[in-house]
């Protein structure tokens, strides 16, 4: 099953990404002020993961990779991916596990190497 995993930018806004089971990030959202906003956004799309539309591209380069639409808005963007087969999977994923996913949360500066 697929996990959110939140984190901070290196310019002060968070963002989340969805990754696989075998830990490779499937897609990442666009930028957030505030961490709680991150959070909402998750909830929304598990909730409403049957109203998501995954626009599918193909790059100049011939890479694949999809773009995720709830309400008309771009929520997120994939990684690419070498083949469509793969980029299907990996929306499969997304559809079946999505709303059961859980939430990790490593936008904390906690420093536990301090000397």
């Amino acid at each position: 099953m697929g996990t959110f995993v939140i984190t901070k930018r290196i310019n002060d806004l968070y963002k989340y990404e969805f990754v696989s089971r075998k830990g490779k990030p499937i897609f990442i959202s666009k930028d957030f002020e505030l961490r709680f906003e991150c959070e909402n956004e998750i909830e929304s799309l598990k909730i409403r993961l049957e109203d998501c539309f995954f626009m599918q591209f193909k790059s100049m380069k011939g890479k694949f990779y999809f773009k995720i639409v709830l309400q008309n808005e771009e929520i997120a963007v994939s990684r690419k991916f070498s083949t469509q087969l793969m980029m299907q999977k990996s929306i499969n994923e997304i559809v079946k596990y999505g709303n059961q996913s859980e939430i990790l949360d490593f936008s904390l500066e906690l420093d536990i190497f301090k000397n």
